[in-house]
């Protein structure tokens, strides 16, 4: 008997993550995740998708990175596990490269203000 791998709505995942639907859809922009689509367009994830919001919910809400440092930090690990070396941490990058990274590292800070902003409004809205 074939064994079928288990799929999440974007509501189940959200739940089984313990975070808002719109952080599922924000995180899968910024961390250039597809979501399998039904032909109604209805947003489909598998487990292995599941396994990697936890790791960016990890790094994002219980070690602090920003979603510029998760990215790397992704990146690196899957990088590690094709290669089997070590991370090196700091790279070498041009001065027009260091312009444009600034502006996206401001981007990035930004979206998670907003992210930081949409969650106190919640709580706030718990609240009354």
């Amino acid at each position: 008997m074939k064994m079928q791998k288990r799929k999440f709505r974007i509501g189940e995942l959200a739940k089984e993550l313990d975070v808002e639907r719109f952080v599922i859809r924000f995180w899968e922009k910024e961390f250039f995740i597809k979501a399998t689509r039904s032909q109604g367009g209805q947003r489909f994830y598998h487990e292995k998708d599941l396994e990697r919001f936890k790791q960016i919910k990890e790094l994002l809400y219980d070690k602090g990175f920003t979603i510029a440092g998760a990215r790397k930090q992704l990146k690196g690990k899957i990088h590690a596990l094709a290669t089997s070396t070590s991370i090196i941490a700091s790279q070498k990058t041009t001065l027009e490269g260091s312009e444009e990274s600034g502006v996206t590292d401001q981007k990035l800070r930004i979206q998670e203000q907003i992210v930081q902003l949409q969650k106190r409004l919640i709580q706030l809205r718990e609240l009354l």
